[in-house]
């Protein structure tokens, strides 16, 4: 499981540095090779690959009549760029990649379980500030969300 907000940096080349406490996992789990997609929220989602197979299976089987079904395999499919650890922990974002998301020199790594998410480090704060004006953060309507007791 990947948890917790971790402040990285892209180098010029846009290499990312994996957090040393996550990397043995992400070796043990995948022998590090990864999977980055782009995210609906404009960030980016790095999976473990074969984490990334599952979830990569599920949009292949969807029915492509409707659009936004295709929209959403063209976006997440579409993007979805192979990616290998070096031995210093290293992953190296293809530029397409770092557009979409607008990630510069600071970006935060955020463990969501089963994937990360990588924002640029700006867009980051300005979605914190709205959780902390309380914009968004309504569990309402959710059977799944409710049925949590925190």
């Amino acid at each position: 499981m990947f948890r917790g907000l971790n402040q990285v940096s892209l180098d010029d080349k846009g290499r990312l540095a994996i957090p040393v406490r996550y990397r043995e996992t992400l070796t043990n789990m995948s022998e590090g090779e990864l999977v980055a997609t782009v995210d609906l929220d404009r960030c980016l989602l790095l999976y473990p690959r074969s984490r990334w197979e599952e979830i990569e299976s599920k949009l292949v089987d969807l029915p492509s009549l409707q659009s936004d079904t295709r929209a959403i395999q063209r976006m997440l499919l579409g993007y979805a760029s192979d990616m290998q650890m070096d031995r210093h922990g290293r992953i190296l974002l293809a530029p397409s990649l770092r557009d979409y998301a607008e990630l510069d020199h600071k970006v935060v790594m955020i463990g969501q379980g089963n994937k990360f998410e990588i924002w640029s480090e700006e867009r980051w704060a300005r979605v914190e500030q709205q959780w902390s004006a309380g914009i968004g953060m309504s569990a309402k309507g959710s059977d799944a969300l409710e049925s949590i007791s925190l």
